[in-house]
């Protein structure tokens, strides 16, 4: 079973528990298993949960027992009701994953791993596709059918910041925020220091996930690195509004007057954008002129509320190489940039940091190297990839002033091409949902 194979084939002792969760004596016994032999996960069933709930409704009998140890509950066998997985986060104030398998290994695999995950499994919205628009008429892709069952998250940035900012402090970490004079020194020794106003920091290595504007990449020689930049000669108008969003996926539409983008920040606010010149004044347009241009490119009618936000965002791809100076690693913004139609930027940062992660951990358990030697050049296989489906998304859908009705005629084909092709639209599929994340190297 998985509970028996998967934790003895990743190396951890298990203590396998059989009898009733209740009447030996009393509804404690799990607790007094997890106390007695250092329990640091559990799988059980949703009954023997529900039964502890009946006979110990207020949990008193975890009073009796330090489970200190114990990190996560998984409630497998059958799906959780509701007020059963409510009342075990209130008494055991422990991440419950609701499993959901019975002895079919699909839901474990599929399942989000432990960790930052938690609240994201609540909030975020899933979405199996994407909709293209073009001459007025909208197109469906339909990514998990595409890729075998790959879809789309809908997960603010600032909500993963916040995800990061509570685990590091639940971690005992030290945020700074606001910090000024920031610099970085002795980054090509074996001593770089974190620098600035009133402290300084010794380093063994430094993240530079400090953004495209950041001190990190500032602090590598110019002749140590290659810049790569493409400006485009549009932008992006955007709005964030009070207004559930007209439908779940997001609509992507080739239009005339340029490109155009529905979206969505959650079931209550829309998000959408209109393709705009590079120099664009956002004050110029009123909302009903914005939200009448948007129903026009898009074909659509959405739905209308008060503007929280009206904004131009740049269009431009920029990549360094490489990635690594010294002891210093760039990663996300600081070291990247891709247009934003491919929807890339945060799942490429991601894949940075968890091959900076990998790499860290392989120095500090097997004082092995390999992987921060492979770091800039595993990044980078990644990084031109994810350059080449941003930028063929960018061509495809957007107007560019300096196309001429050859090239406009090309682009409608291409478009035109891959709605009736499946093979094209799995290729899309396959990128849009994510490349694998090829870390041998690391």
């Amino acid at each position: 079973s998985y509970i028996v194979y998967a934790p003895l084939i990743y190396g951890c002792p298990s203590i396998l528990y059989e009898g009733k969760p209740v009447g030996t004596p009393d509804a404690g016994a799990y607790w007094r298993v997890i106390s007695q032999h250092g329990v640091s996960a559990m799988f059980t069933a949703p009954t023997a949960f529900r039964a502890i709930k009946r006979d110990d409704p207020d949990a008193a009998r975890l009073a009796d027992y330090d489970i200190s140890c114990f990190d996560t509950l998984f409630l497998a066998g059958e799906r959780t009701d509701p007020d059963t997985l409510a009342w075990a986060e209130q008494s055991l104030q422990r991440p419950v994953y609701d499993h959901w398998w019975q002895t079919e290994s699909g839901w474990p695999m599929g399942a989000n791993c432990t960790g930052l995950g938690a609240r994201m499994a609540k909030l975020a919205l899933r979405h199996r596709g994407i909709e293209i628009s073009t001459g007025g008429r909208r197109r469906h892709i339909d990514f998990v059918e595409m890729t075998g069952g790959k879809g789309v998250t809908v997960y603010a940035q600032h909500e993963v910041v916040k995800d990061l900012v509570a685990a590091r402090l639940e971690a005992g970490g030290d945020i700074r925020f606001e910090v000024e004079g920031v610099r970085l020194e002795g980054i090509g020794g074996e001593e770089p220091r974190l620098v600035w106003s009133g402290g300084a920091l010794a380093c063994d290595f430094i993240a530079g996930c400090d953004g495209y504007h950041g001190v990190s990449r500032a602090s590598i020689p110019p002749d140590a690195l290659t810049l790569f930049h493409r400006e485009f000669p549009y932008a992006w108008l955007g709005l964030l509004a009070e207004a559930p969003p007209f439908q779940d996926e997001l609509v992507y539409a080739r239009h005339e007057a340029g490109f155009a983008l529905f979206s969505m920040r959650s079931p209550e606010l829309t998000r959408a954008y209109v393709q705009c010149r590079a120099d664009e004044d956002p004050d110029r347009w009123t909302a009903d002129e914005l939200w009448d241009e948007l129903d026009r490119r898009l074909a659509v009618r959405l739905n209308r509320g008060p503007l929280l936000l009206k904004s131009v965002t740049p269009m431009r791809a920029f990549v360094a190489e490489p990635m690594r100076h010294g002891r210093l690693f760039l990663a996300g913004d600081a070291a990247h940039i891709v247009p934003p139609t491919g929807a890339k930027g945060m799942n490429l940062a991601f894949a940075d940091v968890v091959a900076l992660a990998r790499a860290l951990a392989g120095y500090y358990r097997d004082g092995d190297e390999a992987g921060l030697d492979a770091y800039s050049d595993t990044c980078l296989a990644r990084v031109w990839k994810v350059q080449r489906f941003s930028m063929w998304m960018t061509r495809l859908l957007h107007r560019d002033p300096a196309h001429d009705e050859f090239e406009r005629r090309l682009q409608g084909a291409e478009l035109e091409y891959l709605l009736g092709s499946e093979a094209a639209r799995r290729a899309l599929a396959e990128n849009y949902t994510g490349l694998p994340l090829d870390l041998e190297g690391v």
